[in-house]
């Protein structure tokens, strides 16, 4: 029998498939004839099959270090459905007993385990190094490999162990896997691992069945999404949000939106992170809301959507998630919204950080941003950071496809960024030849003299936006490229050089400006052309009166927000009013029966249908930590201390509070206002606000100067609204 029919046997019966897929059996003949391996594998490649399968076939117990829990519990499962016997594959991890190790380590002395899945920690206890070091090994595997590297979107420092160990354990083949891995991550990987004469089998990064799509981050994103569900009735999705706390958030409000979701994040127990995944599985619920911790090694064919709440912190991060759509090769939507302030957020979270691993993250976010502003096919883009090229201008499948931008000539400027480039010794960043071009003179560009050369401010007429868009298209076109052993440089190419010394024509298309797109899609549900712009003005006068008749400003009764939602909803009765975004019970009740009766007259009037798929419910205002923090506030605990308590930041809790004040809940935080400020500026703040016709807390703080800090007015204003609002 020759050798391809020897693994097909196997192949059939063990998996029940005819042929195998890309690379597989390459893989698994380099692995069967000894030799180390490195595969890069989009997510549904089927990477699993390449360790599976030799496993089976080989001598000895195959041990696979994998980072997740859930994963090896689902991929065990899958190994015992094909053979008779459970004992063929376990894994060790923190979650089993001692009795059930000991069941384990019989079974794979006996020679009946095949396939064994061990967390990294695990891997390095003491008495598992001891017990490895007495069995026969058949090859290890690693995988999610990226983790090993710092430059990886799932940096996993214990992954940095694995080579000592295994030289502990006792020597054989290694084969590492990445659904997801940049040259950087590759050359990293296989370093670390001691790997570099690995047989290296990369497939293609191009899912053409998959679209993508970015969009403004706006205040309406909750309605959004939940329009788009509806829109998509039964379809299986995945929604990735930064933190626990929106994602157990955004599940409720889905949930009130009679939507079948359900949370899931590393905090939640065990038992029920695994029956929402089983659920998910078996299609008792429709969404899945969660941080990056879901997904990975979930085998869900027919995931038909994927959102990014919250724009990723990497592109190898957004890669591997998107890729958990439309593994079938059916449909699979992927969204994702994106805004400046989430960027600023996330780089905030990283000071405090080591400052070369500040440094890295920075440079991931950066290409994250790039992707996202860029008008140019999504798919190239991605593709060329994964070091593929995508012989099409454009794929038409993405939404800068659909929707293409005009182009404009840059062949002087691309001239000019490849001149900057050699005259500043390809030793500097992107952000850093911009400075140059457009004739900045940073510390940094004095410190090199670079203010001095001939080129400094030879792009000064163009803004920085196309400077960047000149930068990256140029990179995609292969005239620059970034040098995978010092992050971020850029040198110039050969095709370069030749493109200096003989110009042609270099097209490009602009970035798109996320700011005014934010306005635009914001400017739609509010005052200048909201649903219904004639009520939004009527309500905006009623408010004007009533704070008027109160002596109190327009926004103590009701926010802008509130009153654009209501000239898209129509709440017609108090119970309705409730359901706006920043109106609680007491604030309904105190105000609402004008604003009802307003909106109740304007609708017969004008013969209005209430469009039924708008109408979003909000949860309820009074959450529990809501409650618990107005209980805490009750019994006079300091607020730092009832932020520690849950286990939140400062001005987290200020969130909180604001949102049950502004919402209609009197509270009184009289106690620690005293405690912690002066009385002149808490009563310089507090008549500021009653004089202002804005809450805005910018406007506040540029008013009141730099005596005053952001929390001071925070504080006070939440006892303005308290006071005067409720």
């Amino acid at each position: 029998m020759n050798e391809k029919l020897k693994l097909h046997e196997p192949l059939k019966r063990y998996f029940g498939f005819d042929s195998f897929k890309m690379n597989q059996e390459a893989i698994i003949e380099s692995l069967l004839e000894g030799h180390n391996v490195f595969v890069l594998m989009p997510t549904g490649g089927g990477k699993s099959l390449c360790y599976q399968l030799p496993s089976l076939i080989m001598d000895g117990t195959a041990i696979v270090i994998s980072p997740l829990i859930a994963l090896m519990k689902n991929q065990v499962d899958a190994i015992r459905h094909t053979s008779e016997d459970d004992g063929i594959a376990h894994f060790i991890n923190s979650s089993l007993a001692k009795s059930a190790i000991d069941t384990v380590k019989a079974d794979i002395i006996s020679g009946r385990t095949k396939l064994l899945y061990v967390a990294p920690e695990s891997l390095t206890k003491e008495e598992n190094v001891e017990f490895l070091r007495s069995i026969k090994i058949s090859f290890y595997a690693i995988d999610e490999a990226h983790c090993i590297s710092e430059w990886g979107h799932d940096f996993r420092p214990e992954y940095r162990n694995i080579r000592p160990i295994i030289n502990e354990i006792g020597n054989a083949p290694v084969i590492a896997l990445t659904a997801t891995a940049t040259d950087k991550v590759r050359t990293d990987i296989k370093k670390n691992l001691g790997i570099l004469d690995a047989m290296e089998y990369k497939s293609s990064f191009n899912r053409p069945n998959l679209y993508y799509e970015i969009r403004p981050k706006t205040q309406e994103i909750d309605k959004d999404i939940i329009k788009y569900i509806k829109q998509h009735p039964g379809k299986s999705g995945i929604i990735y949000c930064l933190s626990r706390k929106k994602v157990e958030e955004l599940a409720e409000v889905l949930r009130t939106n009679d939507i079948k979701a359900e949370a899931y994040h590393a905090g939640m127990d065990s038992a029920t992170r695994s029956k929402t995944q089983d659920d998910f599985l078996m299609e008792k619920i429709d969404v899945i809301v969660a941080t990056i911790a879901f997904g990975m090694g979930i085998d869900k064919p027919d995931v038909r959507f994927v959102i990014h709440y919250d724009i990723p912190k990497s592109l190898e991060g957004y890669y591997q998630e998107t890729g958990r759509a439309g593994r079938d090769g059916g449909e699979g939507n992927c969204i994702a919204f994106y805004s400046y302030k989430d960027l600023q957020k996330l780089e905030k979270f990283m000071e405090g950080k080591p400052v070369a691993e500040q440094d890295i993250g920075r440079q991931l976010l950066k290409e994250t941003a790039a992707y996202a502003e860029s008008s140019v096919c999504r798919r190239k883009s991605l593709l060329h950071y994964f070091g593929e090229t995508y012989p099409q201008d454009a794929c038409g499948n993405c939404d800068n496809c659909l929707n293409p931008k005009k182009q404009v000539e840059a062949k002087n400027y691309l001239c000019n960024v490849i001149e900057v480039i050699l005259a500043t010794k390809e030793n500097f960043r992107d952000d850093y030849i911009k400075d140059v071009l457009v004739g900045r003179a940073t510390d940094e560009v004095c410190a090199h003299k670079h203010n001095d050369i001939e080129e400094f401010g030879c792009g000064d007429d163009v803004n920085d936006k196309i400077w960047f868009a000149v930068i990256r298209q140029a990179q995609i076109a292969g005239y620059i490229e970034k040098d995978v052993d010092n992050y971020g440089v850029l040198k110039v190419t050969p095709a370069g050089h030749k493109f200096l010394k003989k110009p042609t024509s270099f097209q490009i298309v602009e970035d798109r400006d996320f700011d005014e797109e934010e306005e635009a899609v914001l400017m739609q549900s509010g005052a200048a052309c909201a649903v219904d712009p004639a009520l939004y003005q009527m309500l905006s006068d009623l408010r004007k009166r009533m704070s008027k008749d109160l002596d109190v400003p327009p926004y103590v009764i009701f926010q802008d927000a509130s009153l654009e939602a209501m000239a898209t909803i129509y709440p017609q009765n108090i119970d309705e009013l409730q359901n706006i975004p920043g109106v609680g019970a007491g604030k309904a009740k105190r105000y609402g029966a004008k604003f009802c009766q307003l909106i109740k007259q304007h609708c017969e009037e004008n013969e209005i249908e209430r469009p039924e798929d708008l109408r979003i419910r909000t949860v309820a205002n009074k959450s529990k930590i809501k409650v618990s923090i107005i209980h805490s506030i009750d019994r006079k605990v300091a607020l730092d201390d009832i932020a520690v308590a849950k286990g939140i930041e400062f001005d987290e809790l200020l969130d909180e509070i604001e949102a049950i004040v502004y919402s209609g809940t009197k509270i009184n935080i009289d106690y620690f206002i005293e405690d912690i400020m002066d009385e002149d500026h808490v009563s310089d703040i507090y008549l500021y606000f009653k004089e202002s016709e804005t809450d805005d807390l910018d406007d506040a703080l540029e008013e009141m100067g730099s005596d005053y800090t952001e929390e001071e007015i925070r504080l006070v204003r939440i006892k303005f609204i308290s006071e005067m609002a409720n």
